[in-house]
C-alpha cells in the first residue's frame, strides 16, 4: 500500500510539473505580436498606472525607453525619430564552440536581442531561422580567429561581436535592425 501511495504522489507531481511548465512557457512566449515587446512612452505609463505606494513608481522610471531627440539634427520631419523601438528576443541562446587542436576547448553562450523598428518587427518571428543562421555564421567566423572569444570581459571584443553580427544581419535585412544587444555572455571550459 505504501508503494502505491508513493507512486501516485510521484505521478501527481510529474503531471503538476508538466502543467506548470507548459503554463509558464505559454506566459513567457506571450503573443506572437512584436508589439508585446515594445516599450510604451513614459507619459502613457504615468497616465495608465497609479502609485499605490509599493514602489511601482520606481519601476516605471527604470523602464523608460530612450527618446530620440529630433532637435539640433538636420532631419526635420524624419519619421524615424518618432518610431517606437521594438526588442526581438530569440527563443534560445547561441552556443559557440571554441576549437583548439581539432577539439572543443570551451563553449561561449550568448543571449542576444535585436533592437528594431516597427517596420520589421512583425516579420522577425517568421525569419528567426534565417536570422539565427546568419548570426551563427558570424559567431563561428569570430570564433575561428582565435582571439575574440578568449577574453569575454574585453570591451573591444564585446563591441567587435556586436558590430560584426549587426553588419551581417543588415545584409539580410537592409533596414530596420538598429542594434544587437548582448544580454548575457558566458564562457565554459570543457
Amino acid at each position: 500500500m505504501k508503494n502505491i501511495i508513493t507512486a501516485i504522489v510521484a505521478i501527481v507531481c510529474i503531471v503538476a510539473g508538466g502543467v506548470g511548465g507548459s503554463f509558464l512557457r505559454s506566459i513567457s512566449s506571450g503573443t506572437s505580436e512584436p508589439a508585446a515587446h515594445a516599450e510604451k512612452p513614459a507619459k502613457d505609463d504615468h497616465a495608465a498606472k497609479k502609485d499605490d505606494g509599493h514602489g511601482a513608481k520606481k519601476d516605471e522610471h527604470a523602464k523608460k525607453p530612450e527618446k530620440k531627440d529630433s532637435h539640433g539634427s538636420d532631419s526635420h520631419g524624419d519619421s524615424s525619430a518618432s518610431s517606437e523601438v521594438y526588442y526581438f528576443k530569440f527563443t534560445r541562446e547561441f552556443v559557440v564552440p571554441i576549437i583548439r587542436n581539432g577539439r572543443v576547448h570551451s563553449l561561449v553562450i550568448l543571449n542576444l536581442n535585436l533592437e528594431t523598428d516597427a517596420s520589421v518587427a512583425s516579420n522577425l518571428q517568421g525569419m528567426e531561422p534565417k536570422l539565427r543562421d546568419n548570426i551563427m555564421t558570424s559567431l563561428i567566423t569570430l570564433s575561428n580567429d582565435g582571439t575574440t572569444f578568449e577574453s569575454v570581459t574585453s570591451v573591444e571584443n564585446y563591441e567587435l561581436i556586436r558590430s560584426t553580427v549587426l553588419k551581417n544581419l543588415q545584409s539580410v535585412l537592409s533596414s530596420g535592425i538598429n542594434n544587437v544587444l548582448i544580454v548575457d555572455m558566458a564562457k565554459q571550459d570543457v
